[in-house]
């Protein structure tokens, strides 16, 4: 595309996602110019295409710290609301926007998404399984390994299945977490932690001077 092209859609991106999201419009601006940037070096056309999961996942893994390849593939699919397979400037900024200024009720239904692996609004005990399984990196046999992972799924389970269906919905989620917030992320991190928070935007806020927008 001509640079004229990315500038009307760096405009017009900026003028139109600022409204909508927690991120001041400077720092949406920043992301905005950003995400351009990111897509030109992954050699992606522009003007129909956005950051693909392997571009996606190199930037969750470089700069925010994500080594969780099962994790990182569904936060992909989060960010990816028009489910297209790449990551638009819109999705890009929202995704962001939980993870740099979100409150505690859009990280609550970020990690859910994330976690409800099949799409059907639920956290089946197979997901839960495959979950922990994934997360936990023990030296012992995958016999002995899958009979301590099948106990772990018993035990949330009845922790944090409220209504005892067999499976966690979102008020199953929200309930416990609320009653104990280091369940947030109790299937795995999806979340950055602050520290990669703080240095990305020490990195894609740099050019913002400090004054009022």
């Amino acid at each position: 595309p001509s640079q004229r092209s990315i500038k009307y859609s760096l405009s017009l991106s900026c003028t139109y996602l600022y409204f909508y999201f927690t991120v001041k419009k400077s720092e949406v601006e920043c992301l905005v110019r950003l995400f351009h940037s990111l897509v030109e070096r992954a050699n992606v056309r522009l003007n129909n295409l956005g950051l693909d999961r392997n571009a996606f996942g190199a930037i969750l893994h470089s700069v925010f710290g994500m080594t969780d390849d099962m994790l990182m593939n569904r936060v992909f699919f989060v960010f990816d609301k028009d489910h297209d397979n790449c990551i638009n400037v819109k999705e890009w900024v929202k995704g962001l926007s939980v993870f740099l200024r979100g409150t505690f009720e859009e990280k609550l239904k970020f990690c859910f998404e994330v976690y409800y692996l099949n799409g059907d609004g639920y956290i089946c005990r197979e997901e839960i399984f495959d979950m922990l399984k994934n997360s936990l990196h023990q030296q012992s046999s995958e016999e002995e390994n899958d009979e301590g992972i099948k106990e772990l799924v018993d035990i949330t389970l009845k922790k944090m299945d409220y209504d005892n269906d067999g499976k966690i919905s979102f008020a199953d989620f929200e309930k416990a977490v609320r009653e104990e917030r280091l369940l947030l992320e109790v299937f795995g991190p999806c979340l950055p932690e602050a520290k990669n928070c703080i240095d990305f935007e020490a990195l894609a806020f740099r050019h913002i001077l400090n004054s009022s927008f």
